[in-house]
């Protein structure tokens, strides 16, 4: 079972982002509004996308608050 966790991953994308009022909580840095798309990969082939929307810091990152869309 420990061989299928490391053939399955995620990778996290940002389409779109524009600035937002507010600062990060974690770190201090400024928040984005993000439009975000995460794939699910088996061997390297994506099966599976989700969109959503996102308040990201600009300096560290972190996802602050996700919204469905």
């Amino acid at each position: 079972m420990v061989f299928f966790c490391f053939l399955v991953d995620q990778q996290r994308q940002v389409q779109r982002s524009k600035p937002a009022a507010g600062i990060c909580s974690r770190c201090g840095g400024g928040a984005s509004v993000a439009d975000m798309k995460t794939a699910t990969r088996f061997c390297y082939v994506p099966f599976y996308w989700k969109s959503w929307r996102a308040i990201v810091c600009t300096f560290c990152g972190a996802v602050l608050r996700s919204y469905q869309h």
